[in-house]
């Protein structure tokens, strides 16, 4: 035990010798919370649209009014024609296209219905699929404005029959993030990105690094077992992983009013047994390298896999077979699955414990696996 004492001792001076790294280790986590979730956005906003008013009545400026007013949408242009806007559309000038009929007034007032027809660049599905959605939400809450309106001009006999035609209101009520907030969504995923950077690739570039200085081989002239050299190895940034998990909770808190539904002691259990699994991959790619160029492209490798295929920004459910498969492996997609469910569902440590038991066996697995790839050589 003195001996991996002295070892952890020694990494740690190491570590901080570095000026650059204790700083980072305190501003990395703020500066990704204060910057990735604005930039990082579910929510698409100033989509760029034209209004073709064939009508040019009172009821289609209102409709032009109520969408301009959106917080989704520009007003790009009123084109005169059809023809005008989609070639707005095509040179890239405009996203969506509201063409309002001749007859609006006249068929809203005589037959209580009317239509309009929307085109959307869906170049971009996401904002397509999003933004023909938020402006069927307008035209359907406009169109509920007129039928009010509506019904106060018609006779009080026509209008005690009208009340009695069955009429259902939806009423959403969403559960676990109400506004709506995809920060909310996202900054737990945001956590697990930091803990993957920071615990991941730093232990894989540590023993290369040595290797290329030349000082591991005086390690390796001295009787440290392998458990003992990686133990020394690993220690040092389990302990800055925890650390940078408690100032990212703490920031995000400060900075988005953010906190658990479930325990914070769950947040930092969990942060735990992953920082073990992930630490060890990194360990792994360093004593497969040789040197600290064959380590960077690998890190960079196996960390995009572990994000894109994690869960982070598209839910794993519906990605194919394969990706699936990958999934199940990866321990960035059980932390993701644990943080959210601990932060946003109120979870107990009970309710994520299929989790952090699959987290547990991959970090024994990959531990196991640093351990044993490491090749001492005299």
């Amino acid at each position: 035990m003195k001996i991996l004492k002295f070892l952890i001792e020694k990494e740690f001076k190491q570590m901080f010798r570095n000026p650059l790294i204790p700083r980072m280790i305190i501003m990395y986590p703020i500066m990704v919370l204060l910057v990735f979730p604005w930039a990082v956005s579910f929510e698409i906003k100033n989509i760029k649209i034209d209004v073709v008013d064939h009508s040019k009545s009172s009821y289609s400026k209102r409709l032009s009014d109520k969408i301009k007013a959106s917080d989704y949408f520009i007003l790009n242009d009123v084109p005169v024609d059809y023809k005008a806007a989609m070639f707005n559309m095509e040179s890239g000038k405009t996203d969506m296209i509201l063409e309002i009929p001749t007859s609006f007034d006249k068929d809203i007032v005589k037959t209580r219905a009317s239509s309009v027809g929307v085109a959307v660049n869906s170049v971009n599905g996401t904002q397509g699929l999003l933004g023909s959605n938020y402006i069927m939400q307008i035209v359907n809450n406009f169109s509920s404005e007129l039928r009010n309106e509506l019904m106060s001009t018609v006779p009080q006999q026509s209008r005690a029959a009208m009340m009695h035609i069955p009429k259902i209101d939806i009423v959403p009520q969403y559960k676990f993030n109400p506004a709506l907030d995809y920060k909310n969504f996202m900054i737990p995923g945001f956590m697990v990105l930091l803990l993957t950077l920071i615990c991941g690739i730093l232990p894989a570039l540590n023993i290369v690094m040595e290797k290329e200085n030349g000082t591991i081989q005086q390690i390796n002239v001295t009787p440290v077992s392998r458990i003992h050299f990686i133990l020394a190895k690993l220690i040092p940034f389990w302990v800055v992983g925890l650390v940078v998990m408690i100032i990212s909770v703490s920031a995000a808190y400060l900075l988005y009013g953010l906190w658990p539904m479930g325990s914070v002691v769950a947040i930092l259990f969990s942060a735990i047994v992953f920082i073990l699994s992930i630490s060890g991959l990194g360990i792994i790619i360093s004593n497969y390298s040789e040197t600290m160029q064959q380590a960077s492209f690998l890190v960079m490798f196996f960390i995009l896999i572990l994000i894109l295929l994690g869960g982070m920004f598209t839910p794993v459910s519906s990605m194919p077979a394969w990706a699936q498969t990958i999934a199940a492996v990866n321990p960035f997609n059980y932390l993701t699955k644990t943080f959210r469910m601990l932060y946003l569902n109120g979870s107990s440590l009970a309710d994520v414990s299929g989790n952090l038991l699959a987290l547990g066996i991959i970090a024994v697995v990959l531990n196991g696996w640093a351990v044993l790839s490491y090749k001492k050589r005299g």
